[in-house]
């Protein structure tokens, strides 16, 4: 189940929903990225962990990797945004 839209979209939101030919190139790369065993294996210790939990497939917030390496509940918006593209420099793409 896919969340549901937000009511105040951030910056990146904006800019996708105004540039098709820019969120076709992103969801071509994501499509690359999330295909690695490296994001495979994310995927599936966040899906596993929100499944003991009980709050697999009910939307709410998202489960979030701290810098100790332990989950923790989160905003979904702030959870996604801190390492995303942008003027931060933290994370650097190839």
């Amino acid at each position: 189940m896919a969340p549901k839209r937000s009511s105040n979209p951030g910056q990146s939101a904006s800019y996708y929903a105004d540039n098709p030919e820019s969120y076709a190139k992103k969801l071509k790369y994501d499509r690359k990225r999330n295909a690695r065993p490296k994001q495979i294996k994310y995927r599936t210790e966040l899906k596993t962990a929100r499944r003991q939990r009980g709050i697999d497939g009910k939307g709410g917030p998202d489960l979030s990797h701290t810098s100790k390496g332990t989950l923790v509940l989160e905003n979904p918006k702030k959870n996604r945004a801190r390492n995303g593209h942008g003027n931060n420099g933290r994370l650097k793409i190839a």
